[in-house]
């Protein structure tokens, strides 16, 4: 049986203001979703410094980790709460949800006592982040025609940089140090407004409205389940969603995280903003234009290229270069590798979407997207404590290493279907 779909000029299309309101209240939460991804860059090595009540740069070092792995595990959790929420109650409740999520646990940071504690809250937080993504990314390519979605695509996936540009931004006029790190926690708090009218403002997406109205029971498990993505005919996409989403998340989190905290460890706080705004300027660039690329150029040699330039310069950045050095070559090189891993970041809310049917795209999404973090806070958290253990604090030889996960992304993306003439009506 086909599933419903719906025409312009049918009760359920949005008008312009409908469709503009999804599209800012999308980015907006996606670009303070960003805020947080930007604290967890430069505030958690301070923190858990701030935190330990004996700790060397080594146990500093592996708690960053850590923290990470809290980032990424809750942000998967919550990628699949919210996306199954969002398929069966609504994208624009479930995204309004996340939103307030993430920016009622981000000022619930600010009392935290240990570094345990910490560890707790940021799983929570990220629930809300994780959350975020799939149902902002299922509302708006449902919500516009597809003639618009690869720049609607790098619009989304620009907002997340844009958010870590605006923190980074703020963050070199007022640093954040071991001894002030909570404010912070506070400004990833200011979003709950934005929570709010998304909630109540923010119409919802036609195609699941005429999914929804379609079917005599909403709460029956046709309408989104965990379980019909994991079973034929689909297993195989999901899987392959999992590693294309693994791929850029660990290449972000597992190589290009560790020159922050390196950064941090012989540099001044306002370096380490710098840093992180070279990072994230370039990457809101490469990710606007990551859906007009691979539309342009096809989306398999499009993930290809951002692999082979992003494994080229994190190989550069951690074999050839150090933050105590030349640290404009550092930088360069640096803003190099936010350019091509900020590439991915418009790449796949074009293309995730693509591969799953419409009852189950944000669950689909949600999962491909989120659980690819899993995979990289298993990595990260290993790659923290071999920092610790063997390497002995030396980020160059951990960070090196992590960037051959690129590698990876060159020989997954060969089996990728084509997804170019599929509709996201299907």
């Amino acid at each position: 049986m086909s599933e419903p779909t719906i025409a312009a000029g049918t009760p359920n299309a949005l008008s312009k203001i409908g469709c503009a309101l999804v599209l800012v209240s999308a980015f907006l939460g996606w670009m303070c979703a960003g805020w947080q991804l930007a604290i967890s860059s430069i505030a958690m090595r301070d923190a858990a410094k701030d935190l330990l009540v004996d700790g060397n740069e080594a146990d500093v070092a592996a708690w960053f980790g850590r923290l990470t792995c809290a980032f990424l595990l809750g942000a998967a959790f919550g990628g699949y709460v919210f996306g199954v929420v969002g398929d069966r109650f609504g994208r624009a409740k479930a995204m309004g949800l996340a939103i307030l999520w993430y920016s009622g646990f981000s000022a619930a940071t600010v009392f935290v006592a240990d570094p345990w504690q910490l560890w707790a809250v940021r799983f929570l937080t990220c629930m809300g982040v994780g959350g975020m993504w799939p149902n902002g990314i299922a509302l708006v390519s449902e919500a516009w025609p597809n003639i618009s979605r690869p720049f609607l695509a790098g619009a989304i996936g620009t907002a997340a940089n844009f958010g870590i540009m605006m923190l980074s931004g703020i963050a070199s006029w007022k640093p954040v140090t071991v001894d002030d790190w909570r404010w912070i926690m506070w400004f990833g708090a200011t979003p709950f407004a934005i929570g709010l009218l998304t909630l109540f403002l923010v119409p919802e997406s036609p195609h699941w409205l005429a999914l929804r109205d379609g079917n005599d029971d909403v709460s029956k498990p046709k309408l989104a389940g965990i379980g019909e993505i994991f079973a034929r005919p689909l297993i195989a996409t999901t899987l392959l969603g999992i590693a294309l989403g693994t791929i850029p998340l660990f290449g972000g989190w597992g190589c290009s995280n560790w020159a922050m905290p390196w950064a941090a460890e012989v540099g001044s706080p306002e370096f380490k903003a710098h840093l992180s705004l070279a990072r994230s300027l370039p990457g809101t660039i490469s990710s606007l234009l990551g859906g007009g690329v691979a539309m342009l150029i096809g989306r398999r040699l499009a993930y290809f290229l951002a692999s082979v330039g992003a494994l080229i310069s994190a190989e550069v950045l951690f074999l050839y270069l150090t933050p105590d050095g030349d640290q404009f070559w550092f930088i360069v090189w640096f803003a190099s590798l936010g350019f091509f891993s900020g590439f991915f970041f418009g790449w796949l809310p074009l293309c995730l979407p693509e591969l799953f049917p419409l009852r189950v795209r944000s669950t689909g999404a949600g999962v491909s997207f989120n659980w690819g973090r899993i995979a990289t806070a298993i990595g990260v958290v290993a790659s923290g404590e071999l920092l610790r253990t063997i390497f002995k604090g030396n980020y160059s030889q951990v960070g090196s290493i992590t960037g051959l996960i690129y590698i990876a992304g060159m020989i997954v993306i060969l089996f990728v279907p084509d997804t170019s003439q599929r509709s996201l009506k299907e």
